[in-house]
């Protein structure tokens, strides 16, 4: 049975799930990966969502405010073993679900051509690609995103 759990950046699986993500990230990222790594510190994210498969962490998601109307999804993965689930979009749902209750009125977020299963997430759940935002506004291998939600 699986159930999500809201926590924050302290959660010792969370911090687990994200160590397994960084590595993966590194051999997908190659050179690139220190540059997107300084993006993606977790002591500023307040709002964490954790996947649990029986009492197993299995996946993980969060956000954190980009704008006044906008949070950014961050930190989006699920072990390799237990994709092609629905994990990842249960986790995205409820992060959007959350934005809501918190008032934001869309998530915008980032990742690479490098990951096209990560596109095709994005694009499954209703996410429009957008110009690059921010620090990614010049970055080529990076895809970025939006949903009102």
């Amino acid at each position: 049975m699986m159930g999500i759990k809201r926590t924050d950046s302290a959660d010792k699986d969370f911090q687990e799930l994200v160590s397994d993500l960084d590595n993966e990230l590194k051999m997908l990222d190659g050179e690139d990966h220190i540059f997107y790594a300084q993006f993606n510190k977790t002591d500023q994210i307040n709002q964490v969502v954790v996947a649990y498969d029986q009492d197993k962490p299995v996946g993980c998601g969060a956000i954190k405010e980009y704008s006044n109307e906008a949070m950014e999804v961050k930190r989006m993965f699920v072990l390799p073993g237990m994709r092609g689930k629905g994990i990842a979009s249960g986790i995205l749902k409820e992060l959007e679900i959350w934005c809501r209750e918190l008032g934001y009125k869309k998530c915008v977020l980032e990742t690479g051509k490098r990951q096209p299963e990560a596109i095709r997430l994005y694009e499954k759940n209703q996410y429009k690609r957008i110009p690059n935002y921010g620090q990614y506004g010049n970055v080529e291998n990076s895809v970025c995103f939006e949903k009102k939600i």
